[in-house]
């Protein structure tokens, strides 16, 4: 489980085939993650990964081809920049929302402006995704919480204050970029819970 904070922007410092998968190989180059060790989970762009190899400031990390294909990750090349985060504590403050890092689908900027001395930045909401948003809700874009502004069918705004755009990768999105979205969970629990079949 993750909060949606930030911890770190990494890099991307290798990409290596391995009989249909990848391991990415990502240089962390923030103080903080020195006590994750091998086997830990790490969120990357919000995807939860499992650390394979952990060096001094880097660690690896094995991707799936199903990550691969249905998050942003398979975009990845080297030198790309990715938000981290490592898993929650009992002693970590939840100060986004509960995150699993399973990420529900990919989504697309349409649009980005200023707001005051914030930035307003406009998704594409994946159809299916449409009824687990709400006005005021949360989201995760790239493993980042934030609070829903407005919603449509088809697409959400959010916006983004200058802490989290210096923080995060957000700052180097431009229009058409694409970002892994994760909902609220607990839109998506109690939807299981109220149906009945």
């Amino acid at each position: 489980m993750f909060t949606g904070i930030v911890q770190a922007v990494g890099q991307v410092t290798a990409i290596e085939a391995l009989g249909g998968d990848s391991r990415l190989r990502i240089a962390v180059g923030e103080p903080g993650f020195e006590r994750i060790a091998l086997g830990d989970s790490i969120a990357v762009n919000g995807v939860c990964l499992t650390v394979v190899e952990f060096m001094q400031a880097e660690f690896a990390a094995d991707v799936s081809q199903e990550t691969l294909s249905l998050t942003t990750l398979g975009g990845l090349h080297e030198s790309s920049r990715v938000n981290l985060e490592p898993a929650l504590t009992l002693a970590t403050l939840l100060g986004g929302h509960l995150v699993s890092g399973h990420i529900d689908g990919v989504g697309q900027l349409l649009s980005l402006e200023p707001d005051a001395r914030s930035t307003r930045m406009r998704f594409a909401l994946p159809e299916p995704l449409a009824r687990y948003v709400a006005m005021k809700g949360s989201i995760t874009i790239d493993g980042t919480s934030l609070t829903v502004n407005e919603v449509t069918d088809t697409d959400f705004s959010v916006n983004i204050v200058p802490h989290t755009l210096e923080r995060t990768i957000m700052r180097e999105y431009r229009t058409h970029t694409r970002v892994n979205i994760e909902v609220d969970l607990i839109a998506r629990y109690l939807e299981r819970l109220l149906r009945k079949d």
